[in-house]
């Protein structure tokens, strides 16, 4: 089988150089592309360009104004290309008359100008409202830019096209119609920019028009609409929260609100998602889950928002994993810059924020612990999804549509039950000592038969490895330790297909029903998962619900998401998707031999190949259930926790 690579998920995005003069080199060579894939009648657009084609043009004219202002392109014939350019956008990329289809119109045959997300009529009007939103954006940068450069009548109708795209969004459609948050942030950012530039042109009345509608839109319609997840306030995208593509792009329009206004209540809005992303980035900055893309990472988009809050609060939200194939713009496939996004580009290179580079470790979030080279992400009931480690990265398991990572209990007639979801509030307390931070967490869970079971969870991480210990009050059990699923590799991020026990051959995760036994300790990638009792691996069933069946196991948990989603085009939420999958593969760990009677402790680290063996004990105390590792020792105490019911947690640190 051909690699699997995870396609948008590369580097983080604070290696990639940012200093003044890496700027200008780049922007540069932007401008002697553009110039050079310029077609005869002004065109910048690209010619094998099927869509987000509305607003490309006006984005490298955007670009091309930028690199005159910078003087990064000394070449005579920019002036010239930027005026024939605009021209044949003016004459053949504005429309005043509606786009046949277009259903979310409140206002029919307004006159007013919008762009298409295609040109041809009646192609895909959908897309028309955020193709208007981008055009408006590098009109506005077009006309902070371009001065001096465009003819005054040129100047003036970019002007008058700006206001025009508002009105068209704000009065002749319905706002946000398709209900993204990233979209509305950007018509409000292009709103705000209009408004700041009227008013330096001395239309100041139309300017504070503007700007108030933009901020009314902001607090009444936007902020309002936000879902929470794990506490944190989110715009919502496409009707649902968080999106691995649009956080980052959502945080580049916060920050870009905030640079224009300078109002706290973008800063501390942006705050909020970035805290938010902080939780939810592994060690090496790999997340995934989404209401539209469940792992495609964005680019240039993203950088702005993610140095910005970075710089802000103080913690390398820069580990990102971006995408290196639009490292500082969206380029076509000429190889010269699209248009696309051309406004993040442009802000980046106006904003002198730093990336803060690295945090103090250990780190712990409210959902959340990593060190270094290692991590473990909570889900919103502390229950572990995504464990980082030995540059490979373990995502959440489904046995039977229950999705976790945690104890697990077997019944006589095949059916198990994941014991991870809390039956009403639950407890969670810290610890740290030196290079080791831990939490546990204790639920109340319940059984097929109705029998409530206080489930202690433990999280440790140091700065190679992520160590998960779980007590049972039930014997019976097994440890669900989670779904092998990709490691880094030079050419991004590659999805495992095979696992191995030391020195044995490999296993292929996608044949049906297979079981591989190991000694303990098994291979996955570049990971080691050693448990301190049994362990072996459980292959799903064949089927398309089922991950890595051979049906399945060449596409990523995006793809298959994607494909199990009301609409598989991209509309529909595909986290719906990736909830329709009944099974992955198991890694299932026994219970530790010296467990206490009716009790059933489980102990699996995952870290590098070179952190085994795993030798684990466990032992009653007068304190709670004492376990030592080769890394820490640590005192659980009892399920009713102390005298106010919070949770026992003693942690020593071992050389």
């Amino acid at each position: 089988m051909d690699p699997i690579l995870l396609p948008s998920q590369h580097a983080s995005s604070h290696d990639l150089p940012d200093d003044p003069g890496r700027l200008d080199a780049v922007l540069a060579a932007a401008a002697a592309d553009a110039l050079a894939a310029q077609q005869p009648d002004g065109n910048f657009e690209d010619p094998a360009a099927d869509d987000d084609v509305g607003d490309m043009g006006l984005g490298v004219i955007s670009l091309l104004c930028l690199a005159w202002q910078r003087k990064a392109s000394g070449d005579p014939a920019l002036p010239d290309a930027v005026r024939r350019g605009l021209d044949f956008f003016l004459t053949h990329r504005v429309f005043r008359r509606d786009n046949p289809g277009e259903p979310f119109l409140r206002v029919r045959d307004s006159g007013l100008p919008y762009a298409r997300y295609m040109p041809g009529e009646g192609e895909h009007p959908f897309g028309d409202w955020p193709s208007t939103v981008w055009a408006m954006l590098h009109a506005v940068n077009v006309l902070e830019l371009g001065a001096g450069l465009l003819a005054g009548d040129r100047y003036a109708e970019v002007t008058e096209l700006a206001l025009g795209y508002w009105r068209w969004l704000t009065e002749a459609s319905m706002f946000n119609p398709q209900q993204t948050g990233n979209q509305a942030l950007g018509a409000i950012v292009a709103g705000l920019m209009l408004g700041r530039h009227l008013d330096g042109v001395s239309r100041e009345r139309e300017g504070k028009r503007v700007t108030t509608a933009a901020m009314r839109l902001y607090t009444d319609v936007i902020r309002p609409s936000r879902v929470t997840d794990r506490g944190f306030a989110l715009p919502a995208e496409h009707g649902a929260g968080h999106d691995q593509n649009y956080l980052p792009i959502s945080l580049s329009f916060l920050a870009q609100a905030h640079r224009v206004t300078a109002d706290r209540l973008f800063l501390d809005d942006g705050a909020e998602l970035a805290r938010h992303l902080d939780c939810r980035l592994s060690a090496r900055g790999f997340d995934y889950g989404g209401p539209r893309y469940s792992e495609q990472h964005c680019g240039a988009e993203g950088l702005l928002g993610l140095r910005y809050f970075s710089a802000h609060l103080a913690t390398d939200l820069g580990r990102y994993l971006a995408d290196r194939r639009v490292a500082y713009y969206p380029a076509a496939r000429t190889g010269a810059p699209s248009g696309h996004f051309a406004f993040t580009t442009v802000w980046l290179y106006q904003d002198g924020s730093s990336w803060h580079p690295s945090s103090s470790f250990p780190v712990t979030t409210p959902y959340s612990l990593r060190h270094r080279a290692a991590s473990v992400s909570l889900t919103a009931s502390h229950t572990p999804y995504l464990i980082d480690a030995g540059r490979a990265v373990v995502i959440e398991s489904v046995v039977a549509g229950q999705h976790g990572i945690g104890p697990v209990l077997g019944y006589d007639d095949g059916p198990r039950t994941l014991l991870t979801r809390a039956l009403g509030p639950l407890r969670v307390g810290d610890a740290s000592d030196g290079d080791v931070v831990a939490r546990l967490v204790t639920k109340a869970v319940v059984t097929r038969e109705q029998v409530m079971l206080s489930v202690r969870q433990l999280c440790v991480v140091e700065p190679r490895r992520t160590t998960l210990v779980a007590v049972v009050p039930a014997e019976g059990c097994d440890f669900l330790a989670g779904l092998p699923y990709v490691e880094e590799t030079s050419e991004g991020q590659r999805k495992i297909v095979t696992v191995a026990s030391p020195g044995g051959a490999p296993f292929d995760l996608g044949k049906p029903g297979a079981v591989l036994e190991t000694g303990g300790t098994l291979f996955a990638g570049s990971m080691a998962i050693t448990s301190g009792a049994a362990l072996r691996v459980v292959n799903p069933p064949a089927g398309r619900t089922s991950f890595n069946s051979p049906e399945t196991i060449g596409l990523t948990q995006e793809q298959l998401a994607f494909s199990l989603a009301d609409d598989p085009r991209g509309y529909g939420n595909p986290d719906a998707g990736w909830h329709r999958v009944t099974d992955t593969n198991h890694v299932l760990a026994g219970p530790l031999r010296d467990s206490p009677p009716g009790t059933s402790v489980f102990a699996v680290r995952y870290g590098p190949h070179d952190d085994v063996p795993f030798a684990v004990a466990v032992r009653e105390t007068a304190e709670g259930l004492q376990i030592e590792t080769p890394g820490f020792s640590v005192v659980v105490g009892d399920a009713a926790g102390d005298a106010a019911g919070e949770p026992i947690l003693r942690l020593t640190a071992r050389p």
